[in-house]
């Protein structure tokens, strides 16, 4: 009872205004974000969701090599650099500029999509 009570507390602000969850923020083009992390968190998990799709793509479709690796490091920033510049329109400057919001979680995105890959390829097209 305390713990549900608490988590009431938590999702009101100061002035009664009901906070607005991250994940629906992030969805959201005209959001505000208050804090610095919880947008830095939205893009490190954004990073994972498009690592995972991209390593079934390629394990499925027998992409192989450096051309594999090159294709996703573009889409995986070029997807994250549209979503921060153009549809939530941030202050790269506030963030550390476009370089810190681009490689904010890009290498565990890479290790996760390699594993992937990995995993699928062999799974489909090893006899």
């Amino acid at each position: 009872m305390t713990s549900n009570l608490k988590r009431k507390e938590e999702s009101q602000l100061q002035n009664g205004d009901v906070k607005q969850p991250t994940w629906s923020k992030a969805f959201n083009s005209t959001a505000v974000w208050e804090e610095k992390d919880e947008f830095l968190d939205v893009i490190y998990w954004i990073r994972q969701i498009i690592a995972v799709i991209l390593g079934v793509i390629w394990g499925v479709a027998p992409l192989k090599g450096f051309l594999g690796i090159a294709i996703f490091c573009i889409i995986n920033a070029g997807v994250l650099y549209v979503y921060f510049s153009s549809f939530q329109q941030i202050d790269e400057e506030e963030y550390g500029g476009t370089w810190e919001l681009t490689k904010e979680g890009f290498m565990t995105s890479f290790a996760l999509f390699l594993v992937v890959w990995i995993i699928f390829y062999t799974a489909l097209h090893f006899d």
